[in-house]
C-alpha cells in the first residue's frame, strides 16, 4: 500500500509561498475540498441560509494570491466566502463564532518569514481542526473524488467583505479585561511585527487608557516579523529603556503569540506568563480543576512552583493543538507554550497574544506592582534550547550515536533533575534540542556534543 499524501503538518498547511504545498494551484483545490467538507459536516448552517465560511490573512504579500485561490475553491461550491482582511488568528476565530459562520480560515505562516505562508482550518466554534476532519480534506485535494460536483447557477457562492470585522474583535478583546478597571497611567512599548495585530493591539490598549509607543505597525507585504516582533523581542526590550515604558508586548506575525518585558528591560516568556497568571488563578480559585496545561519544553521550575501553591501541570507534545486538545479533553482553561501561545479558555478558542497580555496587565493593575515584582514568583532553572538546521528529518535513531549520546546526557543530567528533549520542527527544517538542569557547564557540554554529532550527518 502506498503512504497517503499529506499537507497538513502540525499547524495547518505551511511552506514557502507559490511553492507546493503552498501554491495558488493546490490552494484553490483546499478550497473546494473545505467546502464540500464544512457543508456536509452540518446540512442546516449555522445562519440558517448558505453555508459560509470566514476568510483572514496576516499582511504577507502572498496573502493576496491566496486569498482569492481559496476563495474561489469554497464558491465554486456553493459556499459563500467573507473576507474580513488582516486580522490576528484568534480575531478571525472570534468573528467565525460572532458571525455563526460554519468555518474559518487563516492565510498565515505565524512566526516565519515572509515568503513563506500556510494556511489554517478552523471549526464553527473557533477551535483548530481535529485531525480527521484534516484528512477528509487532505484525502479529496489528492482524490479528485469531489470533481464531479459543479454548483451552477444561483448554487454558485457569493463573496462580501466584512467591515466591522476589525471592531468586532477589538471589543471582545476588550471585554477579557474587567469593566471599570482601566490602563491610564501606564505607558507601553508594542511591537506588532509588521503583522496582524498593526491595528487591533494599539487600538485596545489606547481604548483601555494607556499611552501606546507602537513599532512594526507599518507592514509592506514583505516586512513581516523581520528583526521584530516576538521573534526578535531585543527591538521591544531596546525600547523600553528608551521610552521609559511599564511594559512591552510584542506579537509574532499573526498575533496568537505574545512576549512581555518588563520596565527593567528583562524578557518575559510564555513559561513566566504562565507562571504569573497560574498562581494568580490558583489563588482566586479560578484555575480549573487547579490545572495548568504545558508542553515538554516548559521550564522545569514552572511545574515546581505551581506544585508548591496547591496545583499541578500537565503536559503535552509540543504545539498548541496538542495543549487545546487536552485543555479540551478534560476541562482546563489555562494553558500554554513557552514560546507565547497562551489560552485562556475563559476568553478564548486559541492562542491569543491581545488577551494573555490584558490579562498581565489586570494582575499588575489588581496587585499594583510592575511586571518585574510578579516575575519573582518562580524560579527558573537552567535551560539550553538548541536549534539545528538540517536537509532532512531523518530519525534520529537512524543517525549514528545520536541516540547514545542522548541516553548519557539523560543519566547524567537526571540525578540533578535535569532532561533532555531532542524532536523535529513541525514548521521547519529544524531540530530542536532542548537540556535543563541544575548546571550550566553540563547543558553546554551535552549540547555541543548532541548539536554537533546531528550537523555532520544532516545539517543543512
Amino acid at each position: 500500500m502506498t503512504t497517503p499524501k499529506r499537507i497538513f503538518g502540525t499547524d495547518g498547511v505551511r511552506g514557502t509561498a507559490n511553492i507546493e504545498p503552498v501554491t495558488a494551484e493546490t490552494a484553490l483545490k483546499l478550497g473546494r475540498a473545505a467546502g464540500h467538507v464544512f457543508k456536509r459536516l452540518e446540512t442546516q448552517s449555522r445562519s440558517r441560509g448558505r453555508h459560509r465560511i470566514v476568510l483572514g490573512k496576516d499582511t504577507r504579500l502572498s496573502g493576496y494570491m491566496l486569498e482569492n485561490a481559496l476563495s474561489s475553491g469554497i464558491l465554486s461550491m456553493g459556499v459563500d466566502v467573507l473576507f474580513i482582511g488582516p486580522l490576528p488568528t484568534p480575531g478571525v476565530a472570534y468573528v467565525t463564532r460572532s458571525l455563526r459562520a460554519d468555518a474559518g480560515i487563516v492565510i498565515t505562516a505565524s512566526h516565519n518569514p515572509y515568503d513563506d505562508n500556510g494556511i489554517k482550518f478552523l471549526r464553527a466554534d473557533g477551535y483548530k481542526l481535529d485531525d480527521k476532519i484534516e484528512h477528509q480534506i487532505e484525502s479529496l485535494v489528492f482524490s479528485g473524488e469531489i470533481e464531479t460536483i459543479r454548483p451552477t447557477a444561483d448554487e454558485v457562492g457569493k463573496a462580501v467583505r466584512i467591515d466591522d470585522a476589525l471592531g468586532r474583535y477589538i471589543e471582545y478583546a476588550k471585554a477579557s479585561f474587567p469593566r471599570g478597571m482601566t490602563l491610564e497611567g501606564l505607558r507601553i512599548v508594542v511591537d506588532c511585527a509588521h503583522g496582524a495585530a498593526y491595528k487591533s493591539t494599539p487600538c485596545v490598549l489606547r481604548e483601555l487608557g494607556a499611552e501606546v509607543i507602537v513599532y512594526g505597525n507599518q507592514p509592506d507585504g514583505k516586512n513581516i516579523n523581520k528583526d521584530c516582533g516576538s521573534m526578535h523581542p531585543s527591538l521591544m526590550c531596546q525600547k523600553i529603556w528608551e521610552h521609559r515604558a511599564d511594559i512591552g508586548i510584542a506579537h509574532d506575525g499573526d498575533a496568537d503569540r505574545v512576549l512581555l518585558c518588563d520596565e527593567k528591560g528583562s524578557l518575559i516568556d510564555g513559561d513566566d506568563i504562565m507562571a504569573i497568571a497560574g498562581l494568580d488563578m490558583l489563588a482566586q480559585g479560578t484555575l480549573a480543576k487547579q490545572t495548568l496545561v504545558s508542553t515538554v519544553m516548559s521550564n522545569a521550575g514552572l511545574e515546581v512552583a505551581v506544585t508548591a501553591a496547591g496545583g499541578s501541570v500537565v503536559r503535552t507534545d509540543v504545539g498548541d493543538k496538542h495543549v487545546i486538545d487536552e485543555m479540551l479533553r478534560h476541562g482546563y482553561n489555562l494553558g500554554g507554550e513557552q514560546s507565547g501561545h497562551l489560552i485562556f479558555r475563559d476568553h478564548s478558542s486559541t492562542g491569543d497574544g491581545l488577551v494573555a497580555a490584558l490579562q498581565i496587565l489586570r494582575i499588575m493593575r489588581s496587585k499594583n506592582v510592575p511586571l518585574s515584582s510578579l516575575a519573582r514568583c518562580w524560579t527558573r532553572f537552567p535551560q539550553l534550547v538548541t536549534n539545528i538546521v538540517v536537509r532532512e528529518k531523518k530519525p534520529f535513531e537512524q543517525l549514528d550515536k545520536v541516540s547514545q549520546l542522548v541516553a548519557e546526557a539523560e543519566a547524567e543530567l537526571k540525578a540533578l533533575g535535569g532532561r533532555v528533549f531532542l524532536r523535529y520542527s513541525g514548521t521547519e527544517r529544524k531540530a530542536r534540542l532542548l537540556i535543563e538542569g541544575r548546571d550550566p557547564a553540563m547543558l553546554e557540554k551535552w549540547a555541543q556534543k548532541i548539536s554537533e554529532t546531528i550537523k555532520r550527518q544532516i545539517g543543512g
